[in-house]
């Protein structure tokens, strides 16, 4: 009996010592969650945004890891010594194709005997406001023998009896959408030369203009989608809601961009669903779809799917804080990948060299950051166990573009597609209704694509 008693106790300790040390690995992973959270938002108040790793020097005290202490500190001065670059900085020549007023600045003194041998030719930079100019199309009227009246036919305007010609609507349009000059701004801009333009009318002249435009946003998604290779990405913008007073609602910009072909095209939808993508490419598409790992584009059974390493970079480098040793090799591997791809592009290598290239020197890069991830997977819901299982669930698709010659090793392109709608939507806010968001995407479609090939 005694015996039974003992054996009794010793298995509630063994229960009991389990559930302690689960509650501890529980303990530690919610504790490093925190930490992760604490540096995020150090990092996004006080830091810099580049995911640059550089770890900090050991005698270096963090702004919020000072130890309290009421000894006297020294002062430290340290002295910055720039350096002055050799030579002299050189002035690069103003554009040939500016237009030149000449000025001919003659000595004080009679020239009119004097031969001419040359001249010193000095050039500045002016700026000349631009300004508005009325078009004043006068049509004579003639009677003509049998007493009918004939006068010529008014030429086709973009906006059926509007007074704004192509010039006024595509400033407006490239001055909200490039240079993120909202509408009220530009009518404050009008108003200081002297005509009033209420906001009212410029918003329809960029809806009208939007409409215009539409037939040449079905042709680049036309040639998107038959490019058979397409970067896909999202970004939200709030639109007003208009069943509900005061309120937005969360839309999202759908971006594709087809990167051999250099062109983009933005869809607006309601939603970041699966219906979203389904409804623009089609469930059947079959080509390359390269994305950030998001679960909606995994529907495209067909397509031949990759990752992009910039993603999975930076949830490494979010996770510094949690396993800064792990986290530093793990970015240094990285850096070896991207420093192949900077050669590949400085050689303008084609297709079939960048596969054959990245078979050579990235996939033995890989192969060792694969065996050292998996040997390293750290606690399941700590930072770098969450950018380890991102990184190995997805290592198919990550390591697709070293056999693809076509692919690009990230979705860099697309993103750099957003950060203008980014920029954009922090100066005006939100759209004014679902319609308008699509028309939106239409006039960011072409100008995206415009400056992919240098198109003013």
């Amino acid at each position: 009996m005694e015996m039974d008693a003992q054996t009794a106790t010793y298995k509630a300790l063994q229960t009991e010592v389990a559930m302690l040390r689960e509650r501890e690995s529980s303990l530690e992973e919610e504790l490093a969650n925190l930490r992760f959270q604490f540096e995020q938002l150090k990092r996004l108040v006080f830091g810099a945004k580049s995911e640059r790793f550089e770890p900090e020097p050991a005698d270096q005290l963090a702004l919020f890891d000072m130890p309290m202490s009421t000894a006297p500190v020294e002062a430290e001065t340290r002295v910055h010594v720039k350096r002055k670059k050799a030579g002299k900085s050189v002035r690069h020549p103003l554009p040939s194709h500016l237009p030149r007023e000449t000025v001919v600045i003659e000595p004080d003194l009679d020239t009119a005997s004097l031969k001419r041998i040359g001249a010193e030719v000095t050039e500045t930079l002016d700026y000349r406001p631009a300004k508005l100019v009325v078009i004043r199309r006068e049509r004579p009227k003639y009677e003509t023998p049998d007493g009918q009246i004939a006068i010529a036919e008014l030429p086709a305007r973009p906006i059926d009896k509007g007074i704004a010609e192509p010039g006024l609507l595509a400033h407006v349009a490239i001055a909200k959408y490039v240079d993120h000059l909202p509408l009220y701004r530009q009518a404050q801009q009008f108003a200081r030369q002297g005509i009033s333009m209420p906001e009212s009318t410029l918003g329809g002249w960029v809806s009208q203009t939007a409409d215009l435009l539409a037939p040449l946003h079905h042709e680049l998604a036309r040639i998107v989608r038959e490019s058979g290779y397409i970067q896909a990405d999202e970004t939200h913008i709030k639109v007003q809601d208009g069943q509900k007073k005061g309120t937005t609602h969360r839309g999202w910009y759908w971006v594709y961009h087809a990167p051999e072909k250099g062109v983009v095209v933005i869809d607006y939808q309601k939603g970041r669903g699966r219906a979203g993508s389904a409804k623009w490419l089609g469930l059947d598409y079959r080509g390359l779809l390269q994305s950030d790992g998001y679960q909606v584009y995994e529907q495209f059974a067909r397509a031949d799917l990759a990752a992009c390493w910039a993603h999975a970079r930076r949830y490494f480098f979010e996770s510094k804080d949690s396993a800064p040793e792990g986290v530093e090799h793990v970015l240094h591997e990285i850096r070896l990948l991207y420093a192949i791809e900077r050669q590949l592009r400085e050689e303008e290598a084609g297709p079939a060299k960048r596969a054959r290239v990245r078979a050579e020197k990235a996939t033995p890069v890989l192969d060792a950051l694969q065996a050292y991830l998996m040997n390293h997977p750290g606690l399941p819901k700590s930072p770098w166990g969450k950018a380890t299982a991102y990184a190995l669930t997805r290592w198919d698709k990550l390591t697709r573009y070293v056999h693809e010659g076509r692919l690009e090793i990230d979705n860099n392109l697309v993103e750099n597609v957003i950060r203008p709608v980014a920029v954009g939507r922090r100066n005006y806010l939100f759209q004014g209704s679902h319609a308008a968001a699509q028309r939106t995407a239409v006039i960011y479609s072409l100008v995206a694509t415009c400056k992919k090939h240098g198109v003013n």
